[in-house]
């Protein structure tokens, strides 16, 4: 394990010890609350330090499920509290269940655990608030220097402007070295004249740096391996731009990959017949439980829109459209009818936001993405999952193919209901906007797996929810 992943699971081990104590405190606390209002104890005390246990391990636990322990998780307070919300009442369902099949033979009171839960929502957030606005942890952040001022190094000061892009680490500045692009470089940055020779390992050890990032226009010649390789001999990180960009915002900067770096770099795994049934088999459960809870919305959407538009025009309610799916197989999508019937008469067009061919019903189901609903059909077909990078029209793809390096490894993975880039990036109105979706999109490619597929959902929920559509 490397010193930064190193330094990141030790914030998390510690972050997640303190929230561990604060929940015992709370159900001691509301233990002393309840026995103040009832003459009677909520329970004795073995039972109290079991259920105090019990509950504060699966608050920990649905915690870590939702990403609440994820350092790179660049999410708004708000966002913060709602997932408090998630891995509470999670652990208070299960706590009921567990009180009402193995451990019934403890007594309970019946306000305790609302009391406990209800607390714990309280001061988690509380304490979450310092945490990540204060940071009064001391834990510190990473100190990283670059090595590079050109147009590659720029990419940084371009992406990561806003102090929150920055939380996990500390930029001490960027040293430029002979072969940058100045022109294109760094402009607002602070510069470090600095020689990377044998006093280098004086200047790293000097301003306590983790890490350095190679970022240089040039490395052929510019580049001191052993003074680079003196470093990672003793603890400090030396990192790709690459990779350090993948890492800090979840996008992959397509347009400066090379191919060594997709050959040795980790993820892209393979996809397997098990882990495809798999899929398969939860994606059709998930599509059921969203279908039982969303008929009766589908059904008032379907009647809305026949008497808008449907009745006069003779269109259909239901919208299909020719889709690239998994390994570039074509599929119809269907959703529902949120444009005029004649909204292409002139050709394909992109989709933009305030497009003035959507209806006024389309301009509702769009934001809460009702529109979408009908592809449920589509999971339960196998054409799509979930999660994964929104489906694209073969028109658009024949063109993005030819403009975008790499855009056809999107097609790796099946296409989804939700997407990585779909929470990070808008509509696309251009080749441009497909090449920004692109980086999202591969990142998702890269780093599939349960836990992101969870948080991709969770996020959006909050996008239906509250009406985030993008």
């Amino acid at each position: 394990m490397s010193f930064g992943n190193r330094k990141e699971v030790r914030r998390s081990n510690i972050l997640m010890m303190l929230e561990a104590i604060f929940v015992s405190y709370v159900g001691y606390l509301s233990f002393e609350l309840v026995t103040q209002f009832y003459s009677s104890p909520p329970l004795g005390l073995v039972d109290l330090f079991t259920v105090i246990g019990l509950f504060t391990f699966l608050v920990v636990v649905s915690a870590l499920s939702v990403g609440l322990y994820e350092t790179k998780l660049r999410e708004t307070f708000r966002g913060i509290i709602r997932r408090i919300f998630v891995s509470v009442a999670l652990a208070y369902f299960v706590m009921e269940v567990l009180r009402n099949t193995f451990i019934s033979q403890l007594e309970i009171h019946q306000y305790f655990l609302p009391f406990f839960a209800g607390l714990t929502i309280l001061v988690i957030v509380i304490f979450r608030y310092f945490v990540n606005r204060l940071g009064i942890l001391g834990l510190g952040q990473t100190k990283i220097i670059v090595i590079g001022a050109g147009e590659r190094a720029s990419i940084i000061e371009k992406r990561m402007r806003r102090e929150v892009d920055r939380v996990g680490f500390e930029l001490l500045g960027f040293i430029p070295i002979p072969g940058d692009n100045r022109e294109e470089g760094i402009q607002n940055e602070k510069l470090i004249h600095v020689k990377i020779d044998e006093n280098f390992r004086n200047f790293i050890s000097d301003n306590d740096i983790d890490e350095v990032v190679i970022a240089c226009d040039q490395r052929r010649g510019t580049l001191p391996v052993e003074i680079l390789f003196d470093c990672r001999l003793r603890g400090v990180e030396v990192t790709d731009l690459l990779d350090f960009m993948e890492r800090e915002t979840g996008q992959i900067v397509v347009n400066l990959m090379y191919p060594s770096w997709v050959i040795y770099s980790n993820g892209f795994n393979s996809q397997n017949y098990l882990r495809d049934a798999l899929d398969y088999g939860v994606n059709c459960i998930l599509a059921s439980l969203v279908l039982l809870i969303a008929w009766p919305f589908m059904l008032l959407t379907a009647i809305i829109i026949f008497f808008e538009d449907v009745r006069n025009s003779k269109a259909s309610i239901f919208y299909k459209q020719e889709r690239v799916g998994l390994n570039g197989k074509l599929f119809n999508i269907i959703k529902f009818r949120s444009m005029r019937p004649d909204a292409e008469k002139d050709g394909a067009k992109w989709a933009t936001t305030n497009d003035s061919r959507v209806t006024k019903i389309g301009l509702f189901i769009r934001k809460y993405r009702i529109d979408e609903l009908p592809q449920l059909l589509n999971i339960f077909r196998g054409e799509m999952s979930f999660i994964g990078p929104r489906p694209e029209r073969p028109q658009f793809v024949e063109q993005l193919i030819r403009e975008i390096p790499y855009y056809n490894q999107r097609h790796n993975v099946k296409p989804g209901l939700a997407g990585w880039a779909q929470l990070n990036y808008p509509y696309g109105a251009s080749v441009e906007d497909s090449m920004e979706k692109l980086k999202f999109d591969l990142y998702y490619v890269k780093h599939q797996s349960l836990m992101l597929d969870i948080l991709i959902l969770i996020r959006t929920v909050e996008v239906v929810l509250f009406g985030k559509g993008r």
